[in-house]
């Protein structure tokens, strides 16, 4: 993850597409769209088109469905999103794509700030594997809903869990640094913000996080030093969303 990335969640990013394919494609073979009769990012396509058609189950692609999730993910229609990886769950022949899928279904309910299905969809993705491939962003993702909802001491556990599943993921680390922080604990936070750091996740939030926790340590100039950080990056931010 690049200093500019602004995400607050983690999501797969899917299978089906490297970082130069060109626009936004709902036609996996199995959901082929006419584009004359239909809009490609009406919120109902994916579930209109396995309806009428009835596809076997064994003839959907649940892999291209997480796909076209992500990709509503990256233009930002996030109940289109909830809708693909719903349907890519229910038609998973395997645990890791399932737990994918109702991983991502989670992010997208969260960027809607639906806390309580955001909460529902991540715990539905432990449920279906407790040390799956994608259970720190489950445990991770479920943190920060339920710290979202006021529930500190569930979302602390959880944030633990991250950690202890995957303590290379970044975004387990921060979510960590925050509850210190708020339990009064802002030198725990800037260790675990460190570690944030150290692993990629460098964005303006995390950057925050830190200029106020060293600040509470009396270390001024390096909270200082965290804080042009974090403006420098929302600088970047606004002009590349300008450009």
């Amino acid at each position: 993850m690049t200093d500019d990335e602004e995400r607050r969640h983690a999501f797969s990013e899917g299978a089906g597409f490297d970082e130069s394919h060109e626009g936004f494609d709902i036609d996996p073979p199995e959901l082929e769209v006419d584009p004359d009769e239909v809009d490609p990012v009406d919120s109902h396509v994916v579930a209109d088109l396995l309806d009428q058609r009835q596809l076997p189950d064994d003839e959907i692609d649940a892999d291209a469905l997480v796909d076209v999730g992500v990709e509503y993910v990256h233009i930002n229609r996030h109940e289109q999103a909830t809708d693909a990886f719903e349907r890519a769950a229910q038609y998973a022949d395997d645990d890791a794509t399932e737990q994918e899928a109702l991983v991502n279904k989670g992010v997208a309910h969260a960027e809607l700030e639906e806390w309580p299905a955001a909460a529902d969809a991540h715990r539905a993705a432990l449920h279906v594997a407790e040390e799956g491939p994608f259970a720190a962003e489950a445990h991770t993702n479920l943190a920060y809903a339920l710290w979202q909802r006021g529930e500190t001491s569930e979302a602390y556990r959880h944030a633990e869990a991250a950690v202890r599943a995957d303590d290379r993921l970044g975004q387990a680390w921060f979510n960590v640094a925050v509850i210190e922080h708020e339990q009064g604990r802002p030198e725990e936070a800037a260790d675990c913000l460190d570690k944030a750091v150290q692993l990629g996740y460098r964005t303006a939030e995390v950057y925050d996080a830190k200029a106020d926790a060293l600040d509470e340590l009396g270390r001024e100039e390096a909270a200082a030093e965290a804080a042009e950080r974090a403006e420098a990056i929302r600088e970047r931010r606004e002009q590349e969303l300008v450009g």
